[in-house]
């Protein structure tokens, strides 16, 4: 059998001239659109300075309300006993210990005693703890009266060691 091809040529229409029809319906309309876009961002940034302006107005119209008289004063506000640094009245605290046991040493050589006073300042309150804290670690605790109980860390040791060896026998 003998296939037929059947091909189909679109017909030349060249010599059909419409005056009225220049462009499709679906195309886009450039200008227009970089007009809308524009306008946009003239918008945008007029809106923006007015929103900043009314703040700031709104800003400098506020007034703080007076103080409540049932709020806490700074001293109040602290927070509970022990203040370890930065708290005021700590450093007064720790200079009058540090002073009575001074006295209740009776003049004894001690690198605390013996140098000159430090400036005040957030590390002074610290340096002053720990070296109170390592008075104790050395020599043993001491009670109200200033009289030392208990014994050091050392000896303290030194007897657990003493009495794991008596045990192990």
């Amino acid at each position: 059998m003998a296939e037929k091809h059947h091909t189909t040529e679109t017909p030349d229409t060249s010599y059909i001239k419409n005056i009225d029809v220049t462009h499709e319906v679906s195309d886009v309309h450039v200008p227009a659109i970089a007009k809308f876009v524009v306008a946009l961002a003239v918008l945008m940034v007029f809106s923006f300075f007015l929103v900043w302006g009314i703040f700031r107005m709104f800003a400098a119209q506020t007034v703080e309300p007076p103080r409540s008289p049932m709020a806490l004063s700074e001293k109040d506000r602290l927070p509970p006993e022990p203040r370890l640094q930065s708290a005021p009245g700590l450093a007064g605290e720790l200079e009058k210990a540090a002073q009575s046991g001074k006295e209740k040493r009776g003049g004894q050589a001690n690198e605390v005693t013996n140098r000159a006073p430090a400036p005040k300042g957030p590390l002074w309150e610290i340096q002053i703890l720990r070296e109170q804290w390592n008075d104790v670690l050395k020599n043993g605790p001491t009670d109200q009266n200033g009289q030392r109980y208990g014994m050091p860390i050392e000896q303290a040791k030194e007897e657990a060691l003493k009495q794991l060896k008596v045990r192990k026998q």
